[in-house]
């Protein structure tokens, strides 16, 4: 018969259950009624005055509710006679927004970002060689041309414009919304530490880089494509990173207390 363990065990701690907030719980069966398809984009929630007292709720956790909601955009609220509460189509830019403030607070590190988008864009180079359409190699095609057009006469914001968007025109080409969603809030990101690059001057061999890249999705070659962006952007992101280590070296030396003249 095994005998009773002699060793001592420590006593289970349990954290007190926490109350939402109301506002808290406000929000949360507004997007449930999102979830659920029983609110839309366009629509105009009920009253202030109605919703409060169908909530159950005061009229001042309401409105911070509402404010919460409309800072994530998800709702509208207008002023006036026709105004109100009204939820907002989907803002693809809040996804950028939130992956800047993580950058900045520090919990998404620069090198994530990049690795990040290396990976999603290899990705959407294979799915674009099986989904692309002709009239989307076609649109990729004036893209490569406009930035090479740019690119000669030395009209760079512009070219830099156009480097970006053939990005969106091969998350597009995937017809995978999330994809392109993610691919512009990267793309997004980055174009602003672009323009601190040298004052926006071409990266070297984009343009050629561009036209292997091209042929080998107008073969549907999968393989080739990746390999070709891959190299590309992993030189591009060595660069940024470089640039944004400078970048950060140079606000901790602003940040730093000068010592006293002697």
């Amino acid at each position: 018969m095994a005998r009773p363990s002699t060793k001592m065990q420590q006593p289970l701690i349990f954290e007190p259950i926490r109350r939402r907030r109301a506002f808290e719980e406000v929000c949360e069966r507004i997007r449930h009624q999102l979830s659920i398809r029983a609110l839309r984009p366009g629509d105009k929630l009920p009253a202030e005055r109605d919703l409060a007292v169908q909530l159950g709720v005061s009229r001042s956790a309401l409105r911070e509710a509402l404010r919460s909601l409309e800072i994530a955009g998800i709702v509208e609220l207008r002023k006036g006679v026709k105004g109100g509460a009204f939820v907002r189509p989907g803002d693809p830019t809040s996804m950028t927004r939130v992956i800047q403030d993580l950058m900045h607070l520090g919990a998404i590190s620069f090198d994530d970002l990049t690795e990040a988008r290396l990976l999603i864009q290899s990705g959407v180079v294979r799915l674009a060689c099986e989904r692309a359409t002709k009239a989307d190699i076609e649109a990729i095609g004036r893209n490569i041309d406009a930035t090479e057009e740019m690119t000669r006469l030395g009209r760079h914001d512009e070219r830099l414009r156009y480097a970006m968007e053939f990005y969106r025109l091969l998350a597009l080409s995937t017809r995978n919304e999330i994809l392109t969603i993610l691919v512009d809030a990267l793309t997004d990101i980055l174009l602003r530490f672009l323009r601190g690059l040298a004052g926006g001057a071409p990266t070297p061999g984009l343009v050629e880089s561009r036209r292997r890249f091209f042929r080998h999705l107008k073969a549907g070659d999968a393989e080739k494509a990746t390999q070709e962006i891959e190299s590309h952007l992993t030189k591009l992101h060595k660069l940024l990173t470089q640039s944004y280590a400078r970048s950060q070296e140079g606000a901790g030396e602003r940040r730093r207390p000068r010592r006293a003249r002697e």
